[in-house]
């Protein structure tokens, strides 16, 4: 119980910092706009031969890849946030006060979830004009594998982070590891149609998994094994995650 109410307040307060600078969601949104108005009709001829022979077809293939590239990116440089109040003196206050070191970590990453799903959010109503039609259950799924993708990547930088403790270091660090999983995963086209050693180095890939599972959910099969695998691959590499960090919090920060 101090756990969950010691998260509230930190999640509370960063909301409310957050509010104050409605400004980072827009700039979250701007990018990926691009890609869905300037892109994605491109991708028609790419995608028939998967059966995209409309472009809500194509929508809904590309879409949940463009989703997981707003949480890749958007949650892997989240550690910026958290050297910024290093540097302030804003953990240092923090760890003063009787608040578990976990909810200190899972406040802020929740934020970040928050602000991920907000933008996904509305990068799906966007795309609905489009053509875009998924079930709500499904998109519901998929917001949720979303939510563990966001809260796995934000730990992920906040280990990476504090490992670094450098601005300079990080941005390339953080370039790195993102560029690779990305392309990986297949989020600009799916790897069905790409050579074997290279749909074999994806299957090692855990976001590879979460956008073949979100594919599926937006194409309406709720019962694909992808869907099922996806949310269990996400979901243990989270706690493992947000383990990880907490644990270079508890060591790291003095």
């Amino acid at each position: 119980m101090k756990l969950a109410r010691d998260t509230w307040l930190v999640f509370h307060r960063q909301l409310l910092l957050m509010a104050r600078t409605p400004v980072w969601i827009a700039v979250g949104v701007i990018q990926p706009l691009f890609y869905l108005l300037l892109f994605a009709p491109l991708l028609k001829p790419v995608l028939a031969p998967m059966g995209a022979t409309t472009y809500a077809q194509t929508y809904q293939i590309y879409v949940p890849g463009l989703l997981a590239v707003l949480v890749i990116f958007g949650g892997l440089f989240t550690g910026f946030t958290l050297l910024g109040e290093l540097r302030s003196g804003i953990i240092e206050r923090s760890r003063v006060t009787p608040v578990s070191r976990l909810a200190l970590l899972l406040g802020r990453a929740l934020r970040e979830v928050v602000a991920l799903l907000v933008q996904a959010v509305i990068i799906t109503l966007l795309a609905l004009p489009f053509g875009l039609r998924v079930r709500p259950l499904n998109l519901l799924l998929a917001y949720l594998l979303l939510a563990l993708l966001a809260l796995m990547t934000s730990a992920l930088s906040y280990g990476i982070a504090l490992l670094l403790r450098n601005d300079s270091a990080l941005a390339p660090v953080v370039n790195t590891i993102a560029q690779p999983i990305a392309l990986l995963s297949g989020v600009l086209l799916p790897l069905a149609l790409a050579p074997e050693w290279l749909k074999g180095a994806a299957r090692w890939n855990p976001f590879y998994w979460a956008v073949e599972g979100m594919r599926a959910l937006f194409s309406g099969h709720l019962g694909d094994n992808a869907v099922w695998q996806s949310l269990l691959i996400v979901a243990v590499l989270t706690v493992a995650a947000v383990f990880w960090s907490a644990r270079l919090f508890s060591t790291r920060v003095r």
